[in-house]
Order: C-alpha cells, then structure tokens, then sequence
C-alpha cells in the first residue's frame, strides 16, 4: 500500500509537471512566432531606402539639404541635396579628429532625440560632419578661400594682433591676399628661406609656409 502510494505520487508529480511544463513553452512559442512573422511582414511591405541614406544621422556618404543654421539629411538623389558629407566623427570638433583638408565646411550636430533614427534608440549624439558642397563653388579647395582648414595653396591677410585669416587667391575675395601657402612641413625650422609668415594648420604637418603674394 505505501509503495502504491508513492508511485501513484510520483506519478501525479509529472504529470504536473509536464503540463507546467507545456503551459510555459506554449505562449512562448506562439509569442515567437508572431515576432518572426510581423518583421517578414514589415520587410517586405516596407519600401527600400536609398543606398547610404538613413542608416546613421549624416553618416558618411550622405547628403544634406541646403541652409548653414538648419539642414536635414536627404537623399543624395533629391533636389534638395547640396553637400555630401566626406567624413563623420562624435563629440565636438575642438576634441576629434580634423575634417579632410578640402572640407567645404563642417555641420555641428546637436545631441538630440530623434523619432526616425534607425537603430531605435531614438537619440542621435554630439558630432560633426565634414561637408563638400555638391556642385561648385569649393570654399574648401586650394585657393579657395574658405572651408575650416587653411591648407597648402590657401592665402591669407593679417587682421591684426599676429591673426591671419584665409581669403581667395584670385583676388575677388572681400580682402586681397598679402600670403600665400606654399608648403606644409612639421617644425618651422624645415620652411624655405623665403618664407615670410608661418601660418598654423593643424595635423601631421602643422606649420604652414607662407611667401608674399
């Protein structure tokens, strides 16, 4: 009779068991299931993006609108494009690494949330992207006379107090060039005799040689 009972018990147990068992993996399944059928669902309704758009807030190879205090991020194929962006960093630009030396100019990303941004975590962080302009004109080229970095073809004019700042070599800038820069080189001990004025630029080579115009 005891062995019986025990038997008996046991039995109760796994039959318990097994339908705790089936209870918990049931839901779940079904759960699953709904997950993978709803994401096949949304991929092929979904219409594909643009190659290089959307992926990352102006990441690299993607496009802008026009406007300097406020731009959105286009399709590079749109209308609406004016520059492309040659490179993407995070944080501020005084602590990252330096935009390309032909950078027409650079755009300051504000740390915001964003409903649209694609990983889903809905904020997009503190950065900068380096822009060229899409169609001419090049502030950012040799001689051009613009751009965030002065660069070796660029020319400057003092505007006093030892400052120099960049203007257009062909002369229809605002201000006529006095200084062009002729050479880029690590130490200023390195410049040519005929240096007049060292301008700094920043990277590798940081001292720019610079002749009269």
């Amino acid at each position: 009779m005891r062995g019986r009972c025990a038997a008996g018990v046991a039995g109760a147990l796994l039959v318990l068991l097994a339908a705790l068992l089936t209870g918990c993996q049931s839901p779940a399944g079904a759960e699953e299931d709904g997950r993978l059928d709803e994401t096949a669902n949304e991929q092929s309704t979904a219409p594909p993006r643009p190659v290089g758009y959307g992926a990352l807030f102006l990441g690299v190879d993607e496009c802008s609108s026009f406007g300097t205090t406020s731009f959105t991020e286009v399709s590079c194929t749109s209308e609406r494009a004016a520059a492309r962006v040659v490179a993407r960093h995070d944080g501020k630009v005084g602590d990252g690494p330096l935009c390309p030396g032909t950078t027409d100019f650079v755009l300051h990303i504000s740390e915001q949330s964003h409903s649209s941004d694609e990983d889903g975590d809905g904020a997009i962080p503190q950065g900068y992207a380096c822009m060229r302009n899409l169609a001419p004109p090049h502030p950012g080229d040799p001689g051009g006379g613009g751009g965030p970095r002065t660069i070796v073809g660029d020319c400057v004019y003092s505007s006093g107090d030892g400052q120099v700042r960049e203007t257009s070599c062909d002369g229809k800038g605002d201000r006529k060039p006095q200084y062009k820069v002729s050479k880029a080189v690590p130490k200023r001990a390195e410049c040519p005799l005929s240096t007049a004025l060292y301008v700094q630029l920043g990277g590798e080579k940081p001292v720019g040689c610079a002749r009269p115009v």
